[in-house]
Parts: structure tokens; C-alpha cells; sequence
């Protein structure tokens, strides 16, 4: 039989020219592949041989939410260190590659054996932060061999991973080159020290210290302030058609009194324009907004990226996009502001939206019915309402501190 290493190696390599074959028909696959070809002259270019290197790798732009809180302080603690940040996916790295916490933004490479050793032999970090899932074994043997030390962290396991079942050893074996696992809760701990592994600590999720920020800045929207004009308000951010669907539905068969925002995560134009051609209420969309009174009007509609959190700041109930079909959104960003949250009936394996939904702050539907039922009983009872919000924002602030525990930890090794 194979070694299981050279198996690995294989089929790597097989993805790796597959993908150069899609990339001709996918534009997404064309950025992942095109994006790899400038990793190493990004790295010998940009790269300071006189300084020390802190190296984060994450999948995409969830986990750079996960790493930033901890991005920012080791920027702020160790100035003199640069920081090199990979990403995986194209969704994560064509957002933030020109984010300034980190003084190179590359794709990471393909994970082959002399990928990775190239990578490290040009990088040559002090530690290595993995975020969340991103176990890559050929990355983690040459971490190993070179004893650099490694951790994951707001790591999440499951019993259903490959780790726990009697033919992952092998990935066992990579997971076992970590030095730390900060995980999110006492199941993941539990779930490692079971297959030996026990340099663990629970911290939690680092995303709560990143959400919890969000209240300390200046989350005034003109437009917003026009548009609510003191009515109630509910914010659907993130939605796809089956969320859209419900909402639409919804909007146009109620005569209660309220404004609606509503964020797709589609945002190019022929979709906007299905969504606003279905409504049958006063509606505006945010790109063709005047300077005038947006007062008259009962829904906008948001075709732009980056203001979702802010409007969150107005909604007295939020609606957060994804669990029909595709996976559920961020429920933290309106949770901070202490706010009802409604989803759809798919938030398994979110674990924030698990313990939410199992406290009562975080409320699924699983049809249109359930949300009007839902939905009109809150607009009936302002006390119910708030004290429903109430639940999520003590929630967040009851879990914040992970960037600060993790942190304290990593300096010792710097």
C-alpha cells in the first residue's frame, strides 16, 4: 500500500492542473489559479530580510475576521516585526489585499512538498497562526521540521471531521505538529484530548473582540437617519432568493407601519432589479438615491458592499440571510446591537447561532408563515422585542477576550 503522504501529494498536484483547466470557463477559479502564479515574487519582493516575520494563513474572509482582532494587537505590540498574511480563497484575498494590518497579502501556494518548503524558506516566520479549519499537511511538516512554533486558533471540532474517524490518521498526524489549538468551546477540547492532544485552551471566538468594536465607532448614516425617520425598522442583510422570497412576500402583504432594509448578497444590478420590480411598496435603491427626503419611502434596498454593519445600527430587528440554502451569514454584526435576529431553519455547525437560537435571542423560521407569525408578534410587543435583543448583545459581551488571551500567549514566543 502507498503511503498515505504520497497519496496526498498526488492528488494535490491532480486538483492543482484541473483547476488550471476550469480556470478557462470559471472567473473565480481564473482568480485562484492566476493569483498563486505572483505569490513568490510578492514574498521575495516585498519581504525584509533584517526583520522578523509573523505569519497568519487564512481560508477566507470569515477567518480574516477571526485573525484580525489578533492581527491588530500583534501589530500594535510588535511594530518592528512584518507580518505576512495568505489567503486560500479568492472571496477572502480580492477583498482584503490591500488591508493594511499586514505588510504582505499573498495567495498561499498549492500545498506541495516544495511549495511549502519554498514558502518557508522565504518567509522564515518566528510563529505561524493557522485560523479555524486550515489544516495543510506539507505547510505543517516543514513548521515542524524547522520548529517553528504553530497554532490554530478559533478552531471549532466536530465529531463528523476526518480527525476522529479510524482512517484519518494521517491527517492526525498533521494536526498533531500544532504547539497550541485555541478552540471555541469545551466540545472541541474534548473532542482533541481524545486523540491525545491535549495543549489546548478554550478561548472562544475571536470574532466576538471584533464585533464588540463595532459599538466604539461612529456607525451615523445620513441616509439612514432620512429613511427610518423614527419608525420601526427591520434590516435583512445578506439574503439570497429564498430569503428574498419570504421577505418580498411579506412586505407586500402587510399594512403594518414599518421600513424595510433589505441587503442582498447579490448585488448586481439585474438582480436588484428583480428584487425591487417584485415590491409592491415605495421602494429606492441606494445607487440611485437623490439628495431628497427619503421619508416617503417603505424600502431601500442596498446594491453596495461595506455599509451592512452601520445599517444594522438602525434595525429594531434584523434578518439575516443564508439559512435556506447556502450557508448563514454573520448574526454577530446585528447581534451587537442588541436586536432580535430571524434566519433560516439551516444553523447547525454555527455555533454562535447555535447557542443563541438555544438562549431564545437568535429566532429560525422555516417557512413564510412562521416568519409573519414571527415577525408580527415582535412589531406587537416592544417589550418582547427588546428584551429578545437584550439576550445577543449580553451574549457577545459575555464572550469577548479571546484576541487579548491568545495574544498574551503567542508573545511569549516573540
Amino acid at each position: 500500500m502507498m503511503p498515505l503522504q504520497f497519496v496526498y501529494n498526488i492528488l494535490v498536484i491532480l486538483v492543482w492542473n484541473s483547476l488550471k483547466v476550469v480556470a478557462l470557463f470559471q472567473p473565480k477559479i481564473k482568480l485562484f489559479v492566476a493569483g498563486r502564479k505572483n505569490t513568490f515574487r510578492e514574498l521575495e519582493s516585498k519581504l525584509s530580510s533584517k526583520k522578523n516575520t509573523i505569519w497568519m494563513h487564512v481560508a477566507s474572509l470569515g477567518e480574516f475576521e477571526q485573525g484580525l482582532p489578533i492581527l491588530e494587537r500583534l501589530r500594535q505590540n510588535y511594530p518592528d516585526y512584518q507580518i505576512v498574511l495568505t489567503f486560500f480563497s479568492p472571496s477572502g484575498y480580492e477583498v482584503k489585499k490591500n488591508t493594511t494590518v499586514a505588510d504582505v497579502v499573498v495567495y498561499l501556494p498549492m500545498d506541495t512538498a516544495s511549495n511549502a518548503k519554498r514558502f518557508m524558506d522565504l518567509v522564515e516566520p518566528e510563529i505561524a497562526i493557522f485560523v479555524k479549519y486550515e489544516i495543510w499537511p506539507n505547510y505543517l511538516s516543514q513548521l515542524k521540521k524547522r520548529a517553528i512554533p504553530t497554532f490554530l486558533v478559533s478552531a471549532i471540532f466536530s465529531k463528523r471531521q476526518i480527525y476522529f474517524k479510524p482512517h484519518g490518521g494521517f491527517m492526525r498526524k498533521s494536526l498533531a505538529t500544532f504547539s497550541h489549538f485555541f478552540v471555541q468551546d469545551e466540545t472541541s477540547k474534548k473532542l482533541l484530548e481524545s486523540i491525545g492532544l491535549t495543549n489546548t485552551t478554550v478561548s472562544g471566538d475571536t470574532r466576538l473582540d471584533r464585533v464588540s468594536e463595532i459599538l466604539k465607532r461612529d456607525n451615523h448614516l445620513d441616509f439612514m437617519e432620512n429613511f427610518k425617520n423614527d419608525q420601526l425598522c427591520l434590516v435583512a442583510g445578506s439574503t439570497w432568493p429564498e430569503d428574498e422570497k419570504i421577505l418580498v412576500d411579506y412586505i407586500n402583504n402587510t399594512s403594518t407601519p414599518i421600513k424595510y432594509v433589505i441587503a442582498p448578497h447579490e448585488i448586481k444590478e439585474a438582480h436588484v432589479e428583480k428584487i425591487i420590480s417584485a415590491l409592491q411598496k415605495r421602494t429606492i435603491c441606494y445607487s440611485k438615491m437623490a439628495n431628497g427626503d427619503l421619508h416617503d419611502f417603505d424600502v431601500l434596498v442596498v446594491d453596495t458592499i461595506g455599509l451592512l454593519t452601520k445599517i444594522y445600527s438602525y434595525a429594531d430587528m434584523a434578518y439575516v440571510g443564508g439559512g435556506f440554502a447556502t450557508g448563514l451569514h454573520n448574526t454577530m454584526e446585528p447581534a451587537v446591537f442588541g436586536i432580535p435576529i430571524v434566519i433560516g431553519p439551516k444553523f447547525k455547525g454555527f455555533k454562535e447561532a447555535e447557542d443563541l437560537v438555544e438562549q431564545g435571542g437568535i429566532l429560525p423560521i422555516s417557512d413564510y408563515d412562521g416568519f409573519r407569525t414571527l415577525v408580527d408578534n415582535l412589531i406587537a410587543d416592544p417589550v418582547r422585542l427588546k428584551t429578545i435583543g437584550a439576550i445577543n448583545s449580553h451574549y457577545i459581551n459575555a464572550n469577548v477576550g479571546a484576541a487579548k488571551l491568545i495574544t498574551e500567549h503567542l508573545s511569549t514566543y516573540l
